[in-house]
């Protein structure tokens, strides 16, 4: 529905067409959930080659419920033109979507989603924590429970025994960056700028929660109808402080074997061509992290490989050896660092939009946009080049660690033997290479983010998509769906874990009715084999990871279709028995007009030898058993490695 500026005379002719009546001038009137779905329709951006404009806002996934159905559902409907409404089977499954549909337009564009009270909204938190550790922008809209009281307690509210202000979505506030509850319609003039900005700002970027009372939804108010004026959104960025600019010159400026880790921020900043040219131009290698892979070509000569904990030999060698590392847009967690232990001899340099982000592990910081930044040092660095030997070695070791992803991926396969993670992602990436297709990989959780980290080659920006901040669960098929959402003209390839299969699994049936074709390849190792593993390496027995270890009643572990499954879902689908049967099955999926779903069973033992790093996990100090006690024994060993760099770097600092 279309509303125009309603003024005092109009009021008669407003009646008769249906259109809401003013009883201000230049104002309209409008419920509050109204005016939310007009004032997001409204958001526009710049189109990737500026040509022009298009929606920031992609739709809205919604799960009607009486928290939802007739405030938000009817003020979507009637925007159903300008801002689409899709439908989804589960409210965690929809937010992973439309977060990784932001992911996939490096946070230019974005998507919301809106439920109901109770159980509804409490399925978001797992997506909202996700989208908060991640920085990425999603607008969470769940119902509420009544304002007035008067039906209290209503179906599905949580009551507080302590607080009658509280409701399930206080839940949200620890993983909201920003979080409001709209108890009037008038709130939305001053609530949904903050959101706007929030979701578009580099350094404040992270999911919004606007809390939704039921009968506020239905509430009308004058607004003002300027208001919902179309507007190009502008995103912000911090550009990068002179005197920032001049210390990270200084300690690069003396180092001889630097180090670039290339974070999620080069994506989001669309810093890869300055990174390429700083690179290349200063002779420093680049190792990537999970969320920041693609930053630059697979086969780009400086580039190593992936970092720390699921590493390449190349990269890892190269920070433990790097006298200054500069780290852009990462958060520098765990798995990049290797638990604090991977450059604790080096200069650390960050670069980030984020403050907290950008002050961690003893960091230099230069709180700015990635491509600004680069361009600011490269500007004040012409003529300095690293080490000829370091870029020399550079080249040998990740030219070397590329001839090994070769090897790796085409290992002969026999017939005796399992194939595992490596094996299949050799089979997918020839079958990408094979179509001449720019295809984009979607994954999550398990061991597959630690093959895919070091044997996947990603030709382009964005071509790795890769949820590993949370490491969630259940993420891949969702979120696969949300990639496609956004690069419909991309084939999108979903690996995904029996686990992680069987955890959520319903959008391929969104993914059906959407048309939105993705191709899912599942491996069967029956449970959690990366669990699993990490299980015994740190001396315990197996227990309660593969179905064969759990507690099992009379009939024992299920053997489960997972092609039977998703052909009951809408998908079209079939088991492969080995990786020649996978390769073929590939080209039938790619050719299938509909999500085309692959089975193959994998060993839960193997994994890539190559790389890798040290990664803390506490192990019990008292035990009756040999295997933790020994294992106990190595972990303290590690913490005793890791202790004296630190207090090397404390001593330096102090003279």
């Amino acid at each position: 529905m279309n509303h125009r500026v309603l003024h005092h005379d109009d009021a008669a002719s407003a009646r008769g067409t249906g259109e809401a009546s003013s009883r201000l001038a230049g104002t309209v009137r409008l419920t509050t959930a109204q005016a939310l779905v007009r004032y997001l329709a409204a958001q526009r951006v710049a189109t990737e080659d500026r040509s022009g404009s298009e929606p920031l806002f992609g739709g809205v996934f919604a799960i009607f419920g009486h928290g939802n159905v007739a405030g938000m559902g009817e003020a979507l409907y009637q925007h159903r033109d300008a801002l689409p409404t899709l439908r989804a089977h589960n409210e965690q499954a929809m937010a992973h979507s439309a977060i990784a549909y932001a992911k996939a337009h490096f946070r230019r564009r974005m998507m919301a989603v809106t439920t109901s009270i109770g159980p509804g909204a409490t399925n978001l938190l797992t997506a909202a924590a996700l989208a908060h550790v991640n920085r990425l922008p999603v607008l969470l809209l769940p119902g509420d429970i009544f304002v007035s009281r008067a039906p209290d307690p209503v179906l599905q509210q949580v009551e507080d025994f302590n607080d009658g202000g509280v409701s399930a979505n206080d839940a949200f506030k620890p993983v909201s960056r920003y979080f409001d509850r709209i108890v009037h319609p008038a709130q939305l003039l001053t609530a949904l700028p903050r959101a706007l900005r929030v979701l578009t700002d580099a350094a404040l970027c992270g999911p919004v929660t606007l809390a939704l009372p039921q009968d506020v939804q239905a509430q009308a108010w004058d607004f003002p109808a300027d208001f919902f004026a179309p507007r190009v959104v502008t995103f912000h960025s911090p550009a990068p402080r002179d005197d920032e600019i001049d210390a990270a010159f200084a300690h690069l400026r003396r180092a001889r074997r630097p180090l670039i880790v290339a974070g999620g921020g080069v994506l989001y900043g669309r810093a890869s061509d300055a990174l390429h040219r700083f690179a290349t131009t200063h002779g420093i290698p680049v190792a990537e992290t999970q969320a920041g892979k693609s930053s630059l070509a697979w086969n780009d000569p400086l580039n190593a490989g992936a970092l720390g904990v699921t590493g390449s030999p190349a990269a890892n060698a190269l920070a433990l050896d790097a006298d200054c590392v500069l780290a852009i847009g990462s958060r520098l967690q765990d798995f990049t660092t290797g638990s604090n232990t991977l450059f604790t001899q080096a200069e650390l340099i960050g670069i980030n939009a984020n403050a907290f982000d950008g002050v961690k592990h003893r960091t230099l910081t230069v709180e700015a946009d990635a491509r600004l930044a680069l361009e600011a040092l490269a500007e004040r660095l012409q003529g300095w080049h690293a080490d000829r030997a370091w870029t020399a070695r550079a080249h040998k070791l990740a030219a070397s660690w590329r001839d090994t992803v070769s090897t790796l991926t085409h290992a002969p396969q026999r017939e005796t033997v399992l194939p595992y993670e490596g094996d299949v992602i050799g089979a997918v990436q020839r079958s990408s290479a094979a179509s001449d297709k720019d295809d984009i990989v979607v994954c999550a959780a398990g061991t597959l983010p630690a093959e895919l980290h070091k044997l996947w080659r990603a030709g382009r920006p964005g071509a790795y998509h890769v949820e590993y901040g949370y490491s969630c669960m259940g993420y891949e098929i969702a979120g696969g769906l949300g990639v496609k959402l956004a690069r419909p003209e991309r084939e999108v390839i979903v690996m995904v874990g029996d686990g992680s299969y069987l955890m959520m699994n319903s959008e391929i049936a969104t993914s059906v009715m959407l048309g939105a074709k993705l191709i899912v390849v599942v491996l069967d190792n029956r449970g959690y084999g990366c669990i699993n593993r990490l299980q015994q390496a740190c001396g315990g027995a197996p227990f309660n990871n593969l179905l064969d270890d759990c507690l099992q009643g009379p009939l024992g572990a299920p053997r489960i279709d997972f092609a039977a499954h998703a052909r009951a879902l809408g998908a079209q689908a079939e088991h492969a028995a080995n990786i020649a049967e996978l390769e073929a099955a590939l080209q039938r999926a790619r050719a299938a007009d509909r999500t085309y779903v692959i089975s193959i069973d994998t060993d839960p033992a193997r994994t890539t030898d190559d790389g890798g790093w040290w990664w803390e996990v506490a192990v019990p100090e008292v035990s009756t058993r040999d295997s933790v006690r020994v294992a106990r024994a190595k972990y303290e060993a590690q913490l005793a490695a890791r202790a004296e760099p630190m207090a090397a770097a404390e001593r330096t600092d102090k003279e």
